[in-house]
């Protein structure tokens, strides 16, 4: 092949993909990561990013249940609004003659729901609400349906606010020229607008605060690599991605001084997150890095103990493939737990909407959830 057509040609798809991404970037910037349209949810397909922006119209629960299985949609407190849309599809489109059968039709929603992701606690915080709220109800079936997609609706407006009021409690614990380290994604695109450990990071970075971020690119599914630098490079904040196992280089070179991340389930004596999560809280505590959890209040299970929590364990193609080519020798098994337990020891503060929690402030506030009975 003529060598100058070949770099034209090269040069022409580089083009056409940079783009592709300024396309999705400007797209991406101007909606939420979920709404309720008229009995459809429209939500990013979180699968197909950080090259294609693809919003999904889904239609019933089975289908937001499915988007949830596949990580179509993911970050816990984004899975509890989608949980929530998914009852309010079931109600909106029943067609049951009174509360006891649309009762029943949410309760078979209900247990499909369940059943997609284990271990984050806002998807059940989410629909055992909703359900609260059906109960309440009196009235009409209409009625009913009102209050579930109203529930819903509600569900997922508090969330824009309380990731808003995350970050701006957040912000308070950086600084002019800080950097640093955050694992997976909790951001927009783990919530339905904002972000929660990329929401602090995000109000610090309005601020005027300058400051640089690592992510790591967060084995399995990259969610750092692919979804992470993709919210942090379109808000123009400096990015550096790192492989996961380089945490304790940085450490060492003192490239990183402070840890910012997410949780799935708080519970009363550890955070549950990302795989990969308590080796990072183990080298900050030997380095002597602040580590912090930020995560809405929804998220806190504080009649449980880790050892109570059901952690999901991915399909094993995850580990051995890389995409569709397998990257293991055929028939090596692979371990893929999607979560792991950071005791809070190794925790400096939890950031939720309420302000800055330091460990001995949040035991105190589950000693007196177990003391209510609650």
């Amino acid at each position: 092949m003529n060598l100058h057509i070949r770099s034209e040609s090269i040069l022409h798809e580089i083009h056409r993909y940079k783009i592709s991404i300024k396309k999705v970037d400007t797209e991406a910037a101007q909606t939420k990561t979920i709404e309720w349209k008229n009995g459809t949810v429209v939500t990013v397909d979180q699968t197909k990013l950080p090259h294609k922006l693809v919003f999904l119209k889904l239609k019933d629960c089975r289908e937001v249940a499915s988007a949830i299985k596949e990580m179509k949609i993911r970050g816990a407190p984004l899975i509890g609004v989608a949980a929530g849309y998914g009852l309010a599809l079931t109600a909106h489109h029943s067609k049951a003659l009174n509360k006891k059968e649309l009762m029943k039709q949410l309760q078979v929603s209900t247990d499909i729901l369940r059943n997609t992701r284990p271990t984050g606690a806002n998807l059940f915080w989410a629909v055992d609400r909703i359900l609260k709220r059906t109960r309440e109800t009196s009235g009409s079936v209409e009625a009913v349906k009102r209050a579930v997609v109203g529930e819903a609706w509600k569900i997922a407006e508090e969330d824009a606010r309380i990731n808003k009021k995350i970050g701006e409690n957040g912000a308070r614990l950086i600084q002019n020229g800080d950097s640093i380290l955050t694992h997976c994604n909790a951001g927009a695109l783990a919530t339905v607008e904002y972000g929660t450990a990329l929401g602090m990071i995000r109000t610090a970075w309005a601020q005027k605060k300058k400051i640089q971020v690592y992510a790591t690119e967060t084995r399995p599914r990259l969610q750092g690599a692919r979804l992470t630098t993709y919210e942090l490079k379109r808000e123009g904040i400096p990015v550096t991605l790192v492989a996961d196992d380089a945490v304790g280089y940085l450490m060492s070179r003192c490239l990183v001084n402070k840890v910012v991340v997410g949780a799935d389930r708080i519970v009363r004596d550890a955070v549950i997150n990302k795989i990969g999560t308590y080796t990072i809280a183990v080298l900050a505590h030997e380095h002597g890095v602040p580590f912090y959890v930020a995560a809405p209040t929804s998220s806190f299970d504080l009649t449980q103990v880790s050892e109570d929590v059901v952690i999901e364990e991915r399909n094993m193609d995850e580990v051995t493939h890389f995409g569709s080519e397998r990257i293991a020798p055929n028939g090596v098994r692979a371990l893929n737990p999607a979560f792991d337990v950071t005791p809070l020891k190794y925790v400096s503060s939890i950031v939720c909407e309420k302000g800055v929690l330091k460990v001995d402030e949040f035991q105190r506030l589950a000693n007196q959830v177990t003391a209510r009975g609650e």
